[in-house]
Order: structure tokens, then C-alpha cells, then sequence
């Protein structure tokens, strides 16, 4: 349990700085920052595989470059959901899933999880 919560911070710090590196993407405060992790949590884990499933030709068919504009509605839905977290355009929404995806991955080669 405390893993999750740490991670969900970690997420939270990713959002909170790509929202303040990036234009166009505005966030309330690290609170907010901490609900849009949560929001993309759950989106990422219970809409992502459908729509990545109901997109699979597509994806073949871009060699998985369509997968970045799944990640993008993903975005665009948690700032409709979300009243402190706003993505001004779908070409920030492109942005803002690429360099929050660097910056997790930073994140996680940094703070990797010990082995219990």
C-alpha cells in the first residue's frame, strides 16, 4: 500500500512538472497535480486496453505510432474530468502524453522499487 501511494506521488510530481515545463497545460496546484495522476491511473487501467484493443488495426497499420493519440484521449478525457487540470489543445495533449511519458520513465530509472 505504501508502494501505490508512493508512486502515485512520484506520477503526481511527473504531471506537476510537464504541466509546468510545457504551454497550454494548466494545473491548479500539486493537489490538482495529485487527483490528475489518479484520474490517469484509473483511465490507464480500465479505458486504455479498450480503446487499444478496438484500435488494433490502426495501430498495426502506424506501426504503433497510434498509440500516442490513445495516450492523448486519455489526457483530453482526465482534463474534461478534472476541473484544476486543463490541456488547452489536442496538439498539447500530444505533447504533454510524450514528455510526461520521458519524464515517468526518468522518474522510475531514479527511484527504483526495492525488492522486498
Amino acid at each position: 500500500m505504501t508502494r501505490r501511494i508512493a508512486q502515485l506521488f512520484l506520477s503526481a510530481a511527473a504531471v506537476f512538472l510537464t504541466a509546468q515545463i510545457l504551454p497550454g497545460v494548466y494545473l491548479d496546484g500539486f493537489v490538482s497535480a495529485i487527483w490528475a495522476a489518479l484520474v490517469l491511473a484509473l483511465l490507464n487501467t480500465f479505458l486504455k486496453p479498450i480503446l487499444q484493443i478496438l484500435s488494433l488495426p490502426v495501430t498495426i497499420l502506424t506501426l504503433g505510432l497510434f498509440l500516442i493519440i490513445i495516450n492523448t484521449i486519455i489526457v483530453m478525457l482526465c482534463s474534461e474530468i478534472l476541473d484544476g487540470f486543463e490541456v488547452s489543445g489536442f496538439f498539447q495533449g500530444i505533447l504533454f502524453s510524450i514528455i510526461l511519458t520521458i519524464i515517468t520513465s526518468l522518474i522510475n530509472m531514479l527511484f527504483k522499487p526495492t525488492e522486498n
